[in-house]
């Protein structure tokens, strides 16, 4: 039997905001551009731009390769690696390739911008992708008894670290110190307890079996809370797999290396730690007189998208422009 492929419920956020705060149909309406966008996900920004610029390319990150079925287009070249790595050495000729206009679109490892003249905007989504919350099995929602994985990847090797090891493995200390600093959670040291406790009698396996941790963990009070009493064990717990907000600070950096003078690079977080990195970088660039501010404070959803996508209610676009 054929398995019918999920439909994407992905909705982008501050979809309108981010195009135009990066000024793409400034210069010629005959020169070309090139766009990097290293957080594919669900490829609403992807979309968006080559519907509104016809006379653009896209070079498309994103370290899950599930992704990459959602958007089949000739002026996308979608590479299947973390924006961590944009400028490894592998498969330079093939993008090279690409740039200049000799290949369509293909699926490749890695890039390598050493050589390249810039990229006219790039796009930093840092949102988990609702397909992959929803769809991916890989146990990034509490809302589904999934195999706690929490990585990025699509296919995991053994060797990756995954939520389940860190839960049976790690320290109570250790612990309670990643539930505390990524995920701002206040009651981090009776979770990380409650874990170490429970890893004695079974190992936890599945989202479900962390989430009864934490519900017994946690005070009666704070599971009548606005917010879910797991959502940020489990974001914590996401972050650390997947080494994110280290990720974040080399991707920034390496990014303006290989944007264009005038070129935007817009960046979307969703929680406070992100924002805070962005924030710092942006502000340091703009104090080595590397890059100008484009809003100097954050741009974020207005009501009618919130209401529409509960989940763009944290979102928070910060857009600088290279000098």
């Amino acid at each position: 039997m054929i398995k019918a492929e999920k439909k994407s419920v992905h909705k982008t956020v501050l979809l309108n905001e981010t195009i135009g705060g990066l000024n793409l149909s400034i210069g010629k309406a005959s020169e070309e551009k090139i766009i990097l966008d290293a957080t594919f996900g669900g490829g609403g920004h992807s979309k968006k731009i080559l519907e509104e610029y016809p006379n653009v390319k896209i070079i498309a990150l994103d370290q899950d390769k599930s992704v990459s079925k959602n958007l089949k287009d000739p002026r996308i070249f979608f590479v299947n690696t973390n924006f961590r790595d944009m400028d490894s050495q592998e498969n330079f000729k093939n993008f090279c390739a690409f740039a200049l206009g000799d290949i369509g679109q293909g699926t490749h490892d890695a890039l390598n911008f050493q050589n390249f003249p810039g990229f006219d905007a790039i796009i930093f989504d840092l949102g988990l992708s609702s397909d992959q919350l929803e769809n991916s099995g890989r146990g990034f929602s509490f809302m589904k008894n999934e195999s706690l994985l929490m990585t990025m990847k699509e296919n995991p090797l053994p060797e990756d670290l995954t939520a389940r090891d860190i839960v049976n493995n790690w320290s109570e200390k250790s612990l309670a110190d990643i539930i505390y600093g990524y995920g701002e959670e206040r009651f981090s040291r009776r979770i990380a307890r409650g874990i170490v406790e429970t890893r004695v009698k079974n190992k936890i396996q599945t989202t479900w079996d962390l989430v009864k941790v934490i519900e017994n963990s946690v005070p009666a009070g704070y599971k009548r809370g606005r917010l879910h009493f797991a959502t940020k064990t489990f974001q914590a717990l996401r972050i650390a797999v997947n080494d994110e907000l280290g990720t974040l600070q080399i991707g920034l950096e390496k990014g303006l290396k290989v944007l264009k003078k005038g070129g935007r690079m817009a960046v979307i977080s969703f929680h406070s730690l992100e924002d805070r990195i962005v924030k710092k970088f942006f502000r340091e660039k703009k104090e080595e007189n590397k890059a100008i501010l484009i809003n100097k404070k954050p741009i974020i959803p207005k009501e009618t998208e919130i209401k529409n996508n509960s989940r763009s209610r944290s979102a928070k676009l910060r857009i600088l422009e290279k000098i």
